[in-house]
C-alpha cells in the first residue's frame, strides 16, 4: 500500500518506521500542505499536523479522493465539514484521538462504568489527563473522547469544562509535564471511597501502530469511520 504522511514530526516519523516494517512503501513525507503532485498517488494518507493545519490538509485529500486517517487534535468544530467533503467524493475518513488498543479498550470499559455510575449521585466524576509539554491543545481529543462518552451515558452532565466538576458541567484538568506520552484517569469519588480507571501510554508507538493499522483496514471503503469500526468494539 501507498502511504502519505501528512505532518512529519515525532509521530509521523514513528508512523514511517512502523509502515514501512508492515512492508507498505511512504510516497510522501509532507510538512507544507499537500497537493495533488506531491501527494504522489497514495492509497491512503495518514494525517498528524497541527490543529490550525489539519482542516485543510485533510480536505485537499478527499477532494482528490484519497482516504484519510487522521490523529490531529484540537479542530473537531469541522469535524461534521469534513465528513461531508468525505461523503461527496466517495471517499473515506477515519478521525481517531488516540489509535492505540489498550485506549480504544479503556474507550469501551470507560462507557460501560459511566453507564453503571449513572444512578449513584453520590460519587463524583472528575477527569485528568496528563501529557508532555510540547502538546498544544488542552485538554487532549483523548480526553474529550472520554468525557463525551460519560455526558451520553449520565443525564447529570451536559457539558464538559476545564476545571474541577461543578454542577452539570463535567470537569478535566489538564497537566503537562516533560516527556509524558499521555495518561488518562477517570475518578468516581464519594465521602467513603473511589473507583478509578487509568490508561497510560509508555510511548508513542502504540498511537503510530494503531494508525497504521486503520489505514490498512480503510483503503477502498466509503464512508466515515472510527477505531470502533476497526477494532469491532
Amino acid at each position: 500500500m501507498k502511504i502519505a504522511i501528512v505532518g512529519y514530526g515525532k509521530m509521523g516519523k514513528i508512523i514511517d518506521e512502523i509502515a514501512a516494517k508492515r512492508g507498505h512503501e511512504i510516497v510522501a513525507k509532507l510538512n507544507e500542505t499537500p497537493t495533488k503532485e506531491n501527494l504522489n498517488n497514495a492509497d491512503v494518507a495518514i494525517e498528524f499536523s497541527q490543529p490550525e493545519a489539519a482542516f485543510g490538509n485533510i480536505k485537499i485529500c478527499l477532494e482528490h479522493k484519497i482516504p484519510v486517517v487522521c490523529g490531529t487534535t484540537g479542530w473537531l468544530a469541522k469535524k461534521p465539514e469534513i465528513e461531508r467533503i468525505s461523503e461527496e467524493n466517495q471517499t473515506a475518513f477515519l478521525y481517531g484521538s488516540n489509535f492505540s488498543l489498550g485506549v480504544n479498550l479503556f474507550f469501551a470499559l470507560n462507557e460501560k462504568l459511566a453507564e453503571l455510575m449513572k444512578n449513584f449521585d453520590e460519587y463524583r466524576v472528575q477527569l485528568e489527563e496528563i501529557h508532555h509539554t510540547q502538546k498544544k491543545d488542552a485538554p487532549s481529543g483523548t480526553a474529550i473522547s472520554l468525557a463525551e462518552a460519560i455526558i451520553k451515558n449520565n443525564p447529570q452532565f451536559d457539558a464538559w469544562k476545564l476545571d474541577e466538576t461543578k454542577g452539570n458541567q463535567l470537569g478535566i484538568f489538564a497537566v503537562r509535564e516533560d516527556e509524558i506520552p499521555g495518561t488518562h484517569s477517570v475518578f468516581y469519588r464519594s465521602e467513603v471511597d473511589e473507583i478509578e480507571i487509568k490508561h497510560t501510554a509508555f510511548n508513542r508507538n502504540g498511537f503510530a501502530l494503531g494508525a497504521v493499522v486503520a489505514a490498512e483496514w480503510i483503503k477502498g471503503k466509503i464512508g466515515n469511520f472510527s477505531m470502533k469500526d476497526v477494532l469491532g468494539l
